[in-house]
């Protein structure tokens, strides 16, 4: 079934079990986090906070936790009706009668796909409003020590085009409280809401935009999709519900809101105001640091009367966000193919936050083609902030790193195969360019027929200043010796070691910790892919021809932490231990 608001979502979990109820006084801040991050690492049931200290909201967090959840929450119809869609286009391409009728289960499905406007009485979220102060009830969630204040960590934040407003934006941009009427906005680089706001600052205008919280979980869902950009979120909600999405006007002016939330937070974001906003613990397991970002300025809140307040804990994966990016790849996976022909899969990783890790299998039907699906991809929506990018013809699960990289090694020519582009824009959460939404890309591809057998034990014996040497999978051996601010150029004396050696290890790793790093596919993806960049972190044997750099083997990639670098999320001794000593009377 499909769930119409948050209450009926979480009744459904407490029939099946799924749902605790903590009565107990929890404090927002850090302790209410530590919590939900101890229940997220034992695939534990999702929570719902009644006794929150400084608020009269109870607060639900890890609605999304585990894979069964996620399942729950949206079934399997969404993703069928996906395929069907997409399917649909080769027989109804030209549009025959018989084609229609043969279509006309599909027919009737999409047809339930849109908005419907339902009277003010009507609407729970209409049910209480705030002009006063309208923030000063609010949870103030803090999840790490570091973070510069309390933020919203669950919204979904509407806005329109100022020239268009059809053209609407549904995002997940967190939200710094900074006071009773003010927030932060974190709009990122190449995200909707960002272009709308770019649009009205051309125009010298403030920026309407509305904050939804809580509502369906197909809400949610598409506020975080990493949808095409032809795919509007409202309709993507209304589609994964099954039915059309009820929505309100707003009786003081601005945008519809949908019925069915639990708050909606309504305001302007003027054109040219920054304010300082984090640093603030974020999905890539570390802090993001503290940056000039606009201000929204509240005019009113509306909420249920009995609303609940939606938050979420980020962290080092895997966290909540991990199973929600899973269920949506999967979800839109089959739309990608009719804005990029060529791709036949893609799959991101939420280990390394989506954006520092791409994969995608290609067609290759002439020499180099693969290289034309590379630039596509990342001239494509979000997916230009890709920092790693690796590509294969071969029919391989791409959600199973080890069988990925085991498939492109064995076909890997350095010469041709691997391309490094420099000065290019970085997701803003990834500072391993060093500077704020600069960086660089790589595209690394294994194509046809291996050229090469793969080692798969490690023979060669010990390796001046390493200290472990552990091999991941097929092709792919990780070392670990002195950190990076004892010996920087440890891996160009590494690189120069293994090529006297004669290495059949096409690539080498340089971390901090190897036998950690190769515990399992979580460990090793967020190591290593968040702690490199391209154009600096990658050492081999090169030599210019005809303006093209033509590598060879070995790749050594230096995936340490270094100097600059943000700080690794890491709990406050004392708020652990206040939650050990508390752990039972919250279970009670």
């Amino acid at each position: 079934m499909s769930y119409q608001n948050l209450r009926q979502w979480l009744e459904a979990l407490r029939k099946e079990n799924d749902l605790k109820v903590i009565e107990a006084p929890v404090d927002p801040y850090l302790e209410l986090a530590e919590i939900h991050r101890r229940v997220i690492d034992e695939q534990g049931p999702a929570l719902l906070f009644t006794n929150v200290q400084g608020t009269p909201f109870p607060v639900a967090t890890n609605l999304f936790g585990t894979s069964r959840r996620v399942d729950m929450a949206f079934g399997p119809r969404p993703e069928e009706l996906m395929k069907s869609l997409v399917g649909a286009l080769d027989t109804m391409l030209p549009p025959t009668l018989s084609a229609l009728w043969n279509e006309r289960g599909l027919i009737k499905d999409i047809l339930k796909v849109g908005m419907k406007t339902v009277p003010m009485g009507d609407a729970p979220v209409l049910g209480v409003s705030r002009s006063d102060q309208p923030l000063k009830d609010l949870p103030r969630v803090t999840s790490w020590q570091e973070d510069g204040g309390p933020f919203i960590t669950l919204p979904l934040v509407y806005t329109e085009s100022p020239s268009r407003p059809k053209d609407h934006n549904l995002g997940m941009y967190r939200m710094q409280i900074y006071d009773n009427q003010t927030t932060g906005i974190h709009w990122q680089i190449h995200k909707g809401g960002g272009f709308h706001y770019h649009e009205a600052e051309q125009r010298g205008e403030a920026l309407r935009m509305t904050t939804f919280l809580g509502g369906p979980p197909a809400l949610i869902a598409s506020a975080i999709a990493p949808g095409p950009e032809m795919l509007p979120e409202l309709l993507l909600t209304s589609m994964i519900l099954g039915e059309k999405l009820p929505m309100v006007e707003n009786p003081l002016g601005g945008h519809r809101i949908p019925a069915e939330a639990e708050f909606a937070i309504s305001g302007l974001v003027p054109p040219f105001e920054r304010r300082p906003e984090g640093p603030f613990g974020d999905h890539y397991g570390y802090y993001s640091l503290m940056h000039d970002f606009p201000v929204f300025h509240v005019n009113h809140m509306w909420h249920r009367k009995d609303a609940i307040y939606p938050a979420t804990i980020v962290g080092k994966p895997r966290q909540e966000d991990y199973f929600m990016g899973e269920f949506l790849q999967r979800l839109l996976s089959p739309a990608f193919p009719l804005v990029m022909p060529s791709i036949k899969s893609l799959w991101t990783y939420a280990e390394t936050g989506f954006h520092a890790l791409a994969s995608a299998i290609v067609r290759v039907s002439y020499s180099r083609e693969a290289l034309v699906s590379a630039f596509r991809m990342l001239g494509e929506g979000q997916l230009s902030l890709t920092k790693f990018l690796i590509l294969t013809d071969q029919p391989v699960d791409l959600e199973n790193a080890s069988e990925l990289l085991e498939t492109v090694l064995a076909r890997f020519n350095p010469a041709v195969d691997l391309f490094i582009f420099n000065k290019t824009s970085h997701d803003t959460l990834d500072y391993t360019g060093r500077k704020l939404n600069h960086g660089s890309k790589a595209v690394l591809m294994g194509i046809g027929e291996p050229v090469r057998e793969l080692p798969r034990a490690y023979e060669g014996g010990p390796i001046a200043e390493i200290e472990q040497i552990v091999p991941y999978c097929g092709g792919c051996l990780l070392l670990s010796g002195a950190g990076y601010e004892d010996e920087p150029e440890l891996p160009e004396r590494l690189l120069q070691r293994l090529q006297e050696k004669g290495t059949e290890w096409p690539l080498v790793l340089l971390v901090d910790d190897a036998r950690q790093t190769a515990a399992d596919q979580t460990s090793f993806l967020w190591t290593v892919f968040t702690r490199f960049n391209p154009a600096t972190d990658i050492y081999a044997g090169a030599e210019v021809r005809n303006h093209h750099l033509s590598y060879r083997l070995p790749i050594v990639v230096d995936a340490r932490m270094k100097t600059g670098y943000p700080d690794e999320l890491i709990p406050r001794e004392d708020i652990v231990k206040k939650v050990n000593e508390r752990w039972n009377s919250y279970f009670a």
